[in-house]
């Protein structure tokens, strides 16, 4: 981590520490359902990826006790999320993590790595509202609250504080939400914005570079008119494992850096319970970073990620059933089937071929049961806000529960076609 990162924030940190913390606590606790946590938006942060320097832009206690307040003085609920207990598996330490990853990336040796399995309190992912409330919030990674396209988190939120991310930064975005207590903090990422997925702005070419880098079987390699984004690429079908292992480890790709955002939150709230969310892109790399760190985890929405995974050479921890996924199948993003050369993704420039998720997956069936047909469009998270959990789910109610079950992919497989070994350049 570096040093100007932690100096950057241990004043607005100090700051909000040094707030009426209390008063905060019981003006936004409403609830006694000790398992519902009431959260607040404190950071945005930002990276820049020819720096990988983060920054954040601190909300103030006393902003955010201005902007929850109605006209007549008194003060609205807080943005909630349903808790359980549930259990996860940290690395000792995130050294000795990234000293087997790597031994194992450039020498093909494992290295043992001690797993402490963990009861950690993360978000009921089996509560409609839980993923509703967590959704809106993966929405907000996309833009400032000034932003017509924020999503209003209640009566309490901000719609036009200026809190803005540098305008000309081209990296890595999101949120960072936490309790009045800093007892947990929620990390947001930004997904991939582009006119394909519903947007655009200056992070669209980094994103790209992440898409068809993570999400392809070799160097977004489609056909002969393709420029590829690695030199991997061997012919007919083989593609060199080594030459792709190698651009996955690139300093400038969003993994590294979802691990340096780690350490820095980690440092300015060490004792908080952290998680992840994020959509699309963002959802991939909050899923990697949370099973790098034994992090409760929801995405939504994303492209397979296991494939990256195991390019990165990411330790194996014993389970990664902390990780959830929540995506459709009218999505041909999420369910793998975005491919091929007159695909959505390909005829936008993107090589998205992977179906295989980490941790388990709560799938809704939209085509079937709802007559939804299998479109590009239906990938974003408005779409999923709006049209998927809003309201309750039939089939899942149909049998008492309030959400499709989660479930681990079984015998998934991508990338078939492809030959993946040592074939020199």
């Amino acid at each position: 981590m570096r040093p100007t990162s932690v100096a950057s924030f241990l004043v607005p940190l100090v700051s909000w520490l040094s707030g009426d913390s209390s008063s905060r606590h019981n003006e936004l606790q409403t609830t006694n359902d000790p398992s519902v946590l009431q959260f607040e938006l404190r950071h945005l942060h930002a990276v820049s990826s020819s720096t990988a320097h983060v920054i954040f832009a601190d909300v103030s206690p006393q902003a955010l006790k201005t902007l929850s307040s109605d006209t007549s003085g008194s003060t609205k609920s807080s943005y909630s999320v349903r808790s359980r207990l549930g259990k996860t598996y940290r690395p000792s330490s995130f050294a000795a993590h990234e000293r087997a990853r790597l031994r194992s990336l450039r020498f093909g040796e494992n290295e043992w790595l001690d797993w402490d399995e963990e009861e950690i309190i993360g978000p009921d992912v089996e509560s409609r509202e839980t993923l509703l409330e967590l959704a809106k919030m993966t929405n907000n990674a996309y833009v400032d609250p000034n932003d017509p396209a924020w999503y209003d988190l209640g009566d309490g939120w901000n719609a036009s504080y200026p809190f803005g991310w540098e305008p000309d930064a081209d990296g890595f975005r999101g949120h960072v939400f936490a309790t009045p207590d800093n007892s947990t903090v929620i990390i947001s990422i930004k997904g991939t914005s582009a006119g394909l997925f519903g947007g655009g702005g200056p992070t669209a070419k980094r994103d790209k570079l992440n898409d068809n880098l993570l999400f392809s079987c070799c160097c977004a390699r489609i056909d002969w008119t393709w420029t590829t984004v690695c030199g991997c690429y061997r012919g007919g079908w083989k593609c060199d494992q080594t030459c792709l292992e190698d651009a996955l480890a690139s300093e400038s790709l969003f993994y590294p850096i979802g691990t340096n955002l780690y350490n820095n939150l980690t440092y300015m709230y060490p004792h908080s319970n952290i998680w992840m969310v994020g959509h699309s892109l963002g959802g991939a790399l909050s899923s990697l970073v949370g099973v790098t760190f034994g992090l409760p985890t929801v995405t939504f929405e994303s492209p397979g990620e296991r494939l990256a995974a195991t390019r990165l050479h990411l330790p194996s921890p014993p389970s990664t059933h902390h990780v959830t996924h929540i995506y459709h199948t009218a999505d041909p993003i999420a369910m793998g089937t975005c491919n091929g050369v007159l695909s959505s993704c390909a005829l936008g420039g993107y090589a998205m071929e992977t179906a295989c998720h980490l941790g388990k997956s709560i799938i809704y069936d939209t085509v079937s049961n709802a007559s939804w047909t299998v479109d590009i469009r239906t990938h974003g998270i408005v779409n999923v806000i709006e049209r998927l959990l809003s309201d309750p789910w039939p089939p899942s109610v149909e049998v008492g529960r309030e959400v499709p079950e989660a479930k681990a992919d079984v015998d998934c497989v991508e990338c078939f076609s492809w030959e993946f070994g040592d074939f020199p350049a």
